[in-house]
């Protein structure tokens, strides 16, 4: 199953636009440029706001990978 996770290989700022891009096998690039663009054209707070949202929300790829695994450690 695919999973949405913040890119930290590809980040420009907090690896958000990357990890979707990924998540949607798309250029990252085009995501960042689709994104600016719909953020300037509704007014810039909500795609701001969507972006901070997202950065707080979505948990890196190493998180991800990392949650089947347990340390045997005690």
């Amino acid at each position: 199953m695919k999973k949405l996770y913040r890119s930290q290989d590809n980040k420009m700022l907090a690896g958000v636009l990357a990890g979707f891009a990924e998540y949607c096998d798309a250029d990252p690039t085009i995501i960042r440029a689709a994104f600016v663009f719909i953020t300037f054209i509704t007014g810039f707070f909500p795609g701001v706001l969507a972006y901070i949202v997202m950065t707080i929300i979505t948990p890196t790829k190493s998180e991800v990978e990392g949650n089947g695994k347990k340390d045997s450690k005690a």
